[in-house]
């Protein structure tokens, strides 16, 4: 029965702790503060001053995973269900997928401005390929005798797809997001100093223009527990939706 076990986050994080605070005392340097005062300022100041980015960060990735599902998943399915479809969108997908998609930021900062949009658009485009194309491929990868019993019975494409190909989908899917959201916020950090007065990428990299060294490394632990928050949810949702790996 697969399991979630927390504990070894929580062990993780006491031994980075530990290490992270001997570095620290050894050093004895602003550039490089030790990770209990970093603590000790995020308790103080979290409420205050770093609160109101984590919620926008926030915001922006969960609309651009959140677009990713609902047209990705759809697409995927199909361009691995229909060859038509496939032949369709694949040469579109094999063209856009290698282009890095930090490069296309310029194009998607003159269309739609340096607003909220182009953060999502970012966000988006780098969760959207791998989910789709992970997606195709374990759908083709179905056995064909498993779908032969149910079109015996008489089941249509609607019942196939519910009963069969989305469930064998869901494993990829969430494993296409833990690729993802790691290159999603390194991209939100980027983005986050365009256009913008919140998020964690203009809260850290202000931070550091003011030489407040001690804000700057609190926003990289907040950004990098934002990133935990995700891979953890992802892991719980797969321990409950995916039933029969228990």
């Amino acid at each position: 029965m697969k399991e979630y076990k927390g504990g070894k986050f929580v062990y993780a994080f006491i031994l980075i702790f530990i290490i992270w605070q001997i570095i620290g005392i050894f050093f004895n340097k602003p550039i490089f503060p030790t990770p209990l005062r970093i603590i000790l300022n995020i308790g103080k100041t979290f409420q205050s001053q770093i609160a109101i980015h984590a919620i926008y960060s926030l915001i922006r990735i969960a609309i651009g995973i959140l677009l990713t599902l609902l047209l990705g998943i759809p697409l995927g399915i199909c361009m691995g269900y229909f060859k038509k479809v496939d032949s369709i969108f694949s040469p579109i997908i094999y063209f856009n997928y290698p282009v890095p998609k930090i490069a296309l930021l310029p194009i998607v900062m003159l269309l739609f401005g340096l607003g909220e949009i182009t953060k999502v658009i970012m966000i988006f485009m780098i969760t959207f390929f791998p989910i789709v194309i992970n997606i195709r491929d374990e759908v083709r990868n179905i056995p064909e005798e498993i779908l032969y019993p149910m079109f015996s019975l008489g089941a249509n494409t609607a019942q196939i797809m519910k009963e069969i190909i989305l469930p064998a989908t869901i494993p990829v899917i969430l494993t296409s997001l833990r690729i993802g959201i790691g290159t999603a916020i390194s991209v939100l950090f980027f983005t986050e100093n365009f256009g913008t007065q919140y998020g964690m990428g203009y809260f850290i990299m202000d931070s550091w223009m003011r030489i407040n060294y001690i804000q700057m490394y609190s926003g990289i632990l907040i950004l990098s527990a934002m990133g935990l928050i995700f891979f953890i949810t992802i892991d719980i949702l797969e321990v409950h939706i995916c039933f029969w790996n228990k």
